[in-house]
């Protein structure tokens, strides 16, 4: 596998295959996802990225096969924070579990061509505006910082999004939605339904997602084809995470914590980094040193959250 023309029409069609197949095959009926099912997809798809991890050591080599795995494991990591959101969501919008796969499926589906547009577009600034790192760096510190500042249960109100108002000014939205579809047809008139305006939003809330996670994830490669690979494998396995941890995500307490954490070190790298570019200094922060503390923020994180829920439990 090189990086060419091939290698991106090759995976480019084997995700819109697998697309089909989940959409159109695996999952074709309206059915509520149990937990240990969920956990099989998830396995599934961490198991099809490791595969494509191991191809890519063997073709492409270790440098590169460690900046897949790093950057895969940093995306998978902040794409936690993003499934509080869609729990959020579908709480808000009264979506019925047996509903809400469809609904990721098409919100995925359109955050893989925003995350295409975000990267292309990332590493051609990073090309050829360089310094443009130390402004990926400062906003991510930015962003770690501002989430240790935020409530625990944040208040939550979509009718106040000035996309969502702007779209019921030019098309009405109907209030039942009995059959489960993104649009209806009432008296000759097209009307979307709730099932819309939640996909909608999930869109908005995963564009605003994208301007934290492509930055960090350009701290680990500058090449499009990994990145790119190893954001869409991550997003891929999203919804499947999302049933898995559905029930049990109220329990990780501090995983807040170790994402903020996560953030301002990648801010922070980005910047060392590049200075010690700019100054020609020996000191780099490796992709080696990023992917053990991303490992142990995250086991710090959990570990700390299933101790605390214990001693609540036992008092």
């Amino acid at each position: 596998m090189k990086e060419n023309a091939l290698s991106w029409i090759c995976f480019v069609a084997f995700v819109l295959v697998m697309l089909l197949l989940d959409l159109g095959v695996f999952h074709k009926k309206d059915t509520v996802m149990k937990v240990k099912t969920a956990l099989g997809w998830s396995l599934f798809w961490i198991t099809l990225a490791l595969t494509f991890n191991a191809l890519v050591y063997f073709t492409l080599g270790r440098e590169k096969a460690l900046d897949f795995f790093t950057a895969y494991l940093l995306e998978k990591s902040l794409s936690v924070d993003n499934l509080f959101i869609f729990i959020m969501i579908f709480g808000y919008f009264s979506i019925h579990p047996r509903h809400q796969h469809k609904i990721l499926f098409w919100g995925i589906f359109g955050a893989l061509i925003m995350r295409a547009v975000f990267i292309f577009a990332g590493v051609a600034l990073i090309d050829k505006f360089e310094w443009i790192m130390y402004v990926f760096g400062a906003f991510l510190i930015y962003t770690g910082l501002s989430m240790l500042k935020k409530e625990e249960s944040p208040e939550f109100h979509p009718e106040r999004n000035i996309i969502i108002r702007i779209f019921k000014r030019i098309m009405p939205v109907a209030a039942d939605n009995p059959k489960g579809v993104f649009f209806r047809r009432i008296d000759g008139r097209v009307y979307a339904t709730t099932f819309f305006i939640t996909l909608l939003f999930i869109e908005i809330s995963d564009l605003i997602f994208a301007v934290d996670s492509i930055p960090a994830v350009l701290s680990v490669s500058n090449d499009t084809f990994i990145v790119f690979t190893s954001n869409i494998f991550a997003i891929l396995g999203l919804r499947a995470l999302y049933f898995a941890l559905n029930g049990i995500m109220r329990y990780f307490y501090y995983l807040s914590y170790a994402l903020a954490g996560i953030l301002s070190f990648i801010g922070i790298k980005m910047c060392v980094n590049e200075l010690t570019r700019d100054i020609e200094a020996p000191f780099h922060i490796s992709n080696i040193v990023s992917l053990g503390v991303i490992v142990a923020l995250l086991a710090v994180a959990i570990g700390a959250s299933v101790w605390k829920k214990r001693r609540e439990g036992g008092q």
